[in-house]
């Protein structure tokens, strides 16, 4: 059949035979043969090559679809011996790479050996714009408002912290808001998700944050904390090792506190993946082992 629509499509038994890399001769024996089967001429023969009869132009139609449900039948019964991975796109916010940082990578490939796994560290709102165009599969974000297209599931709250050089005169233990409004603080643009935070809650009190540096760089606002005596107010998860280390000092901030929410996201048109629950076991246990490097500043949602 598979020489038969050939040579009904070159319309030429030479140039069939060229496209099969058979002898013409032999390609000229198979369809005898095939008339021969059926019982019917096929093709009709002339001086400028072939054409097809009536039945040979049913038999060319049909044997196009038998030989496609063939080759479909062949790829379903092969899958049977292939193991079947996914490919998932992991999005995760600066904040959490500081505290998990390649481990991420390591725990995948140990628990997880039907998906390969890629991460993204972009801030929260690159995440969601990268999770609408399609390029994200899944992501850890902060603050993410509700939305019919993602199903989103708040995982824990971080306090924000008031962050000083270990020279600032500030008294030992927490600080009200409005004292961690006193400082010259050096923040992020007007775009990030803390800055957002503080300036909205300095307006609901009638309180004003004054700027000091605004900066872009968690590094680079970090490295000028240090160097200017300056002060920042900002999560735990992004100075983890210079608070441990003394090279920054952390204060709570009470009346009020405030707080930003991580949630773990994924668009609700994208199917679910083929290994889903150990995607989703291997998830939560990355909201779990965050909030376990947050401890003492976050508390669980779930």
């Amino acid at each position: 059949m598979s020489y038969f629509i050939k040579v009904v499509e070159a319309g030429n038994m030479t140039a069939a035979a060229e496209q099969l890399n058979v002898a013409q001769p032999a390609l000229g024996v198979q369809i005898r043969q095939l008339e021969s089967e059926l019982g019917l001429d096929l093709l009709v023969r002339h001086s400028r090559g072939v054409t097809p009869t009536e039945a040979g132009k049913l038999l060319f139609e049909r044997a196009r679809r038998i030989l496609a449900d063939v080759e479909a039948t062949q790829r379903e019964l092969q899958a049977f011996s292939t193991p079947k991975t996914d490919h998932v796109v992991l999005g995760m916010p600066p904040s959490l790479m500081l505290l998990l940082g390649p481990d991420i990578l390591i725990e995948a490939r140990r628990s997880l050996p039907g998906v390969s796994l890629s991460l993204v560290e972009e801030r929260s709102v690159v995440l969601l714009d990268a999770i609408d165009r399609g390029q994200i599969d899944v992501a850890f974000a902060w603050n993410v408002a509700e939305r019919a297209d993602l199903q989103r599931i708040a995982l824990l709250e971080e306090d924000l912290l008031l962050v000083t050089s270990p020279d600032a005169k500030v008294a030992p233990g927490p600080v009200s808001f409005a004292q961690a409004l006193d400082f010259e603080l050096v923040i992020a643009g007007e775009r990030g998700i803390i800055r957002n935070i503080v300036q909205g809650e300095a307006r609901r009190l009638g309180l004003t944050m004054r700027l000091a540096y605004e900066v872009h760089s968690i590094s680079s606002m970090k490295a000028l904390i240090g160097r200017s005596g300056g002060a920042t107010i900002m999560p735990y998860s992004l100075a983890p090792q210079e608070i441990d280390s003394g090279g920054l000092v952390a204060r709570r901030i009470e009346r009020p506190s405030i707080t930003r929410t991580l949630y773990m996201v994924r668009p609700l048109k994208r199917p679910g993946f083929t290994h889903e629950d150990d995607v989703l076991t291997f998830l939560n246990d990355l909201g779990a082992k965050t909030l376990a490097a947050m401890e003492p500043y976050a508390r669980p949602l779930r």
